[in-house]
């Protein structure tokens, strides 16, 4: 696994962690993200795992207003405090590279085989729950 690190890539244009190509995956239990990151990686293909400490440093600070709890207009920032909420409760994540449909299914059949809290896929120009 890589170690994150929050990129320019990753933020939209509006400065809301929006990172595309990627599918993000919180889990209540990290051995549960690493059995699911394991299971996925073959060649080094670019997961990363997030603590809890993280999320709430790094990908809740993308929107700018993470303590605020001021209303945003779009469902990134309202996503962002889905991850935020999560990780306060003590939740992982993984971020997963998914380049295609096809990819997006096989991550999902290792996912399902633990409890996650919540999954996105993140298009060029939309949000995709992953169930």
């Amino acid at each position: 696994m890589k170690d994150f690190e929050l990129t320019r890539k990753m933020v939209s244009l509006g400065g809301v962690f929006y990172p595309t190509g990627y599918a993000f995956i919180m889990f209540p239990d990290v051995e549960d993200a690493r059995q699911v990151a394991q299971e996925l990686e073959t060649n080094g293909d670019g997961i990363m795992l997030l603590t809890p400490e993280t999320i709430l440093e790094e990908i809740s600070k993308a929107d700018g207003h993470s303590e605020l709890r001021l209303p945003h207009v779009g469902t990134e920032s309202a996503t962002v405090h889905k991850y935020t909420d999560l990780a306060r409760e003590g939740h992982y994540a993984l971020m997963i590279p998914v380049p295609s449909k096809e990819a997006t299914e096989h991550i999902m059949k290792a996912v399902r085989k633990v409890p996650f809290s919540y999954a996105q896929k993140y298009h060029m120009l939309a949000m995709e729950d992953l169930e």
